[in-house]
């Protein structure tokens, strides 16, 4: 598995979430991490980003309808 060279702080920074959020999204996601510092693997990064994604779209809808 590649590394997406990505740290979960960068990943919270880069969309928008707090370090702690991302922290939930790994451990309901079953990601293994140690601290902010913790380079994602590749798919990893990939699942968090997707659910992220999703609930951004998923929120947009609701206050569109």
């Amino acid at each position: 598995m590649g590394f997406a060279d990505v740290s979960i702080a960068e990943l919270a920074a880069d969309y928008n979430l707090t370090v702690e959020e991302v922290f939930s999204l790994c451990e309901q996601l079953g990601i293994a991490y140690k601290s902010s510092k913790t380079r994602l693997p590749l798919e990893d990064a990939k699942a968090i980003i997707s659910h992220v994604m999703e609930k951004n779209s998923d929120s947009q809808t609701k206050t569109s309808t």
